[in-house]
């Protein structure tokens, strides 16, 4: 961990802008503090309300809501990432400014209007519209 303190401190300003150091590691205290002070952190951990917060978006879905639409396997599969997304987000919220930059409160509504605006597209399109998606 020495030895990776001191590379990170001989890392000078004449390195391209698009260089990048990706370290990976576990929790532990020995890992240095001026590279962890002179970094951006970022965790890969699974939000822990995630299922629960999936589990009340399905809950509110109808078996007639979901085949009503003229591609119903494809609606059904992007109703999932909506889903998913939506789950993410009202996960972060928890976390507030390191969650968001900007609080907003991402409402059911928001998930509704989403799933309304899914189904119009998939309805009035041949192929799936997916840069608008």
């Amino acid at each position: 961990m020495s030895e990776l303190e001191k590379i990170c401190e001989d890392l000078n300003e004449n390195l391209s802008k698009d260089f990048r150091l990706w370290l990976t590691s576990t929790p532990t205290p020995d890992f240095p503090i001026s590279v962890l002070q002179n970094g951006i952190k970022m965790t890969m951990e699974p939000p822990k309300g995630l299922r629960n917060n999936l589990l009340k978006t399905y809950n509110n879905f109808d078996q007639k809501e979901l085949d009503d639409c003229s591609k119903p396997d494809e609606f059904k599969r992007l109703l999932f990432g909506f889903s998913l997304f939506h789950a993410v987000i009202l996960d972060r919220r928890k976390f507030g400014p390191i969650g968001w930059n900007i609080a907003y409160d991402f409402t059911s509504e928001d998930f509704t209007v989403c799933k309304r605006q899914l189904k119009m597209l998939l309805d009035e399109y041949p192929a799936i519209p997916f840069k608008v998606l």
